[in-house]
């Protein structure tokens, strides 16, 4: 899906996306306030996130900015005609006025969506980790990797066929989660990125899904570097999990 940016050298263009009758009245908050380090694609990730709903007709987009908009909006009277949120490169504590009221409102029903640093937000609550589905603990320098597709029929990685080769930061979590969620890409090998495990074999998670309680959440590990948003690869990657968290 094109959505007016250029592809850079690993980026290729993807067959578009027809627009779904559902969704006119989908409604999607996009939080990408920070209280810790602030990626410098976090616009660029609103624009795709705002522009492939509108170009796809999944859904319609409210943003979600400032400790004030967070302290107006993830509330239930803010989330009442809300049907999914995503995280896109949030980071630390945002100060949802009442965490587990917010993680209930997922359980309840509704979509949520976590982007590359969604899991460097709220390290310190284990309730939001246990919605996320792992942790981050560190990562190295940017490298290029081979994410092998788990789940071919899902969404979010059908059209990758057999692989997805990035550039991008790639996150070392806690745990392989393999057992907990269901995994959507991943790589059997260390990156080259500087670390001590760098190049060693290993069973790291890039993008899973899974349920809470009658919520649906998807997370995608990718989406540090401007080039990878503007990848049509990645843009129906990103498409593909939000849709699925809006299904019910």
């Amino acid at each position: 899906m094109a959505l007016g940016v250029t592809a850079g050298c690993n980026e290729e263009r993807a067959t578009p996306i027809a627009p779904t009758a559902t969704a006119a009245n989908r409604r999607v908050l996009v939080v990408t306030h920070t209280t810790g380090f602030r990626h410098s694609s976090i616009s660029l990730a609103e624009s795709v996130i705002e522009q492939l709903g509108r170009s796809s007709g999944a859904y319609s987009v409210v943003f979600c900015r400032t400790a004030a908009d967070v302290a107006r909006l993830l509330t239930p009277a803010g989330l009442g005609d809300i049907d999914a949120v995503v995280f896109a490169n949030t980071t630390g504590n945002l100060g949802i006025p009442d965490l587990q009221g917010f993680l209930d409102w997922v359980a309840a029903g509704h979509g949520f969506a976590g982007m590359h640093s969604a899991a460097d937000t709220y390290r310190d609550a284990p309730t939001y980790l246990a919605l996320l589905g792992n942790e981050l603990v560190t990562h190295g320098d940017q490298a290029e990797v081979n994410a092998r597709v788990e789940n071919a029929t899902h969404p979010a990685v059908a059209h990758f066929g057999g692989g997805y080769r990035v550039l991008d930061e790639i996150y070392r979590f806690a745990q392989s989660n393999r057992a907990s969620v269901n995994l959507l890409l991943s790589v059997d090998r260390a990156p080259l990125d500087g670390l001590p495990d760098a190049g060693q074999p290993g069973d790291l998670p890039l993008a899973w899904f899974k349920t809470h309680g009658a919520g649906r959440v998807f997370y995608t590990a990718l989406g540090h570097r401007e080039e990878v948003w503007q990848d049509t690869r990645f843009q129906q990657h990103v498409l593909g999990g939000i849709r699925w968290a809006l299904e019910r």
